[in-house]
């Protein structure tokens, strides 16, 4: 008989309030510039196609790099893949701020793209498992609930804070947006201490008693293995299957509703510095909407189910972006983009919620990595299509295709709807280590 072993593990109350403490400082920085990005990159001489060519990058990289990253994560260990992540980020926000030409913003988006390869699983994944330590095969759709209005809110203040130093300008001769990008960057930095101070991630049973070099060994001989596992879930398991397809579609309303409302906006008020003044208040706007559709979504999935949710959610945050194109006044477009984003924030949690069901521990950070990499592709191959239709046609015509391809990502939840109606019951792994709680 194995023996058994005792390790320390936060509670599950211990392990939300950190989850969502880091969800807001890796968040709250990206409002600074979430409105911005591409009217920095306008502002800096590149053209609609090279801005979303710039932006495609990033996707790319993320494609590539994904499943290789989630593997080391879900082998080795969440804490030591998101520490690297957070240095990342601040390297590639330090570029952006002094790049001043296409290669330079390709060069921070291909690092960007690193950071959020290595980002997009381990902290969420980090969190489910420490909470299924102490409570076997919990449902977590409440919690991360709970981080999509950490998120929205979190974004929607920097937003806001990002568009009252715009307002502000107190640099003569600067453009008016450089101090927010500046701003983004020291946050990063902030992140990077959080992330150091406040994760702690027990080692698994089988690390207990091994050394750092033994375990990085067997790490990077284990890594392929579970990316071939994921991959295997992905062709056998038609229900993952399908959520992971939707990912594709509702990649491609995000351009309209993340890179091309900017755009549109400063063809609207007639520039990309009058347009950043603006994008602040409505992004923060966009965002607090987020983190009301994301408290909403967890109301409502407890009335109607998590797939039908995601259903409903998905076909209406398509439609909006679908209106975002069609409106031909700022007051419209605005309004469009926030009842777009209120959607926006209640389909999220529901996917996340989806995808749970559908892993393990073993496999967690993989499985929501190829999440994210399906959409990193789709953003990446449609990115720059869309740019060259709006620089070749009108802008409002690449949003409209945009949300309308979108729309039909929602036929792929129909497995998802058919499991919960038959009630499967979720995995959960089994260990023979015993966890001593935390708080």
């Amino acid at each position: 008989m194995t023996p058994q072993t005792t390790y320390a593990v936060l509670s599950p109350t211990a392990a939300r309030r950190v989850f969502l403490t880091l969800t807001l400082t890796r968040w709250f920085p990206v409002g600074l510039v979430v409105g911005l990005l591409t009217l920095w990159q306008l502002e800096h001489g590149l053209t609609v196609a090279q801005a979303m060519t710039v932006s495609s990058a990033a996707g790319l990289t993320i494609f590539v790099l994904e499943l290789p990253t989630s593997g080391f994560a879900d082998a080795f260990g969440r804490r030591p893949v998101f520490v690297v992540s957070a240095v990342v980020n601040v390297v590639a926000s330090g570029i952006l701020l002094v790049a001043h030409s296409f290669w330079a913003f390709l060069v921070a988006s291909v690092l960007t793209g690193v950071f959020r390869a290595l980002d997009s699983g381990p902290l969420e994944a980090w969190f489910v498992d420490t909470v299924h330590a102490t409570t076997p095969g919990a449902d977590v759709d409440g919690a991360l609930a709970a981080q999509g209005t950490a998120v929205g809110g979190g974004i929607a203040v920097g937003a806001l804070l990002s568009g009252g130093l715009v307002w502000w300008h107190p640099f003569t001769g600067a453009s008016a947006l450089v101090l927010p990008v500046a701003c983004f960057v020291a946050l990063n930095v902030v992140h990077l201490v959080a992330v150091l101070a406040l994760l702690r991630e027990p080692r698994s049973a089988e690390h207990l008693d091994g050394s750092g070099a033994r375990r990085a060994m067997a790490s990077a001989k284990e890594s392929p293995a579970v990316v071939r596992e994921g991959l295997g879930m992905l062709r056998d398991n038609v229900v993952l299957r399908g959520i992971i397809t939707v990912e594709l579609f509702w990649s491609v309303a995000m351009i309209v509703f993340e890179t091309f409302q900017p755009i549109r906006l400063a063809e609207l008020v007639g520039g990309e510095e009058r347009a950043g003044a603006l994008m602040g208040p409505v992004a923060a706007g966009g965002w607090a909407v987020f983190a009301l559709g994301a408290a909403l979504s967890g109301w409502t999935s407890r009335r109607i189910g998590v797939a039908r949710t995601a259903i409903v959610a998905r076909i209406l945050n398509g439609l909006g972006a679908v209106a975002m194109g069609l409106v031909a006044g700022p007051a419209a477009l605005i309004a469009a983009y926030g009842v777009t984003y209120l959607l926006h924030g209640s389909a999220g949690p529901m996917h996340s919620a989806l995808l749970h069901r559908e892993a393990q521990a073993r496999n967690r950070a993989t499985v929501l990595s190829m999440n994210s990499m399906i959409a990193s592709m789709a953003f990446g191959v449609a990115a720059p299509l869309l740019g060259l239709l709006a620089d070749h046609t009108s802008t409002q015509l690449a949003m409209v295709s945009a949300g309308a391809f979108s729309i039909l990502g929602a036929w792929f939840y129909r497995h998802s709807r058919r499991a919960e109606k038959q009630g499967a019951p979720a995995a959960a792994d089994v260990s023979t280590a015993s966890p001593v709680v935390v708080d």
